[in-house]
């Protein structure tokens, strides 16, 4: 039952995470810092869709696996801490761009 419990909150940070790091990588300003140019209209829009459609699937499996009350707060919790380390990876990789 612990490894479950764990496991939940492990999958939905990753879902968070991932949600907002292709949120982030839709944004030109972070295409240019990470790739060195802007990517495609189609692959920033497939990644905006992607980055909203993993973060809809984490507020579901966050409901279903916890209820709403716990499961809306687990998913608060875990977009919070996700988008500060997607913040951090952007802050990150610039300032060792800049070196």
């Amino acid at each position: 039952m612990e490894q479950a419990w764990w496991g939940s909150h492990i999958a939905l940070l990753l879902m968070s995470w991932l949600g907002f790091l292709c949120l982030g990588l839709s944004m030109i300003r972070h295409q240019e810092d990470v790739f060195e140019r802007a990517l495609s209209t189609r692959v920033t829009r497939t990644l905006r869709g992607m980055g909203w459609l993993l973060l809809s699937v984490a507020a579901v499996m966050a409901v279903q696996q916890f209820g709403w009350g716990k499961g809306l707060a687990a998913y608060s919790g875990h977009t919070s801490v996700a988008a500060g380390l997607v913040l951090y990876f952007f802050v990150l990789l610039t300032r060792l761009k800049q070196r």
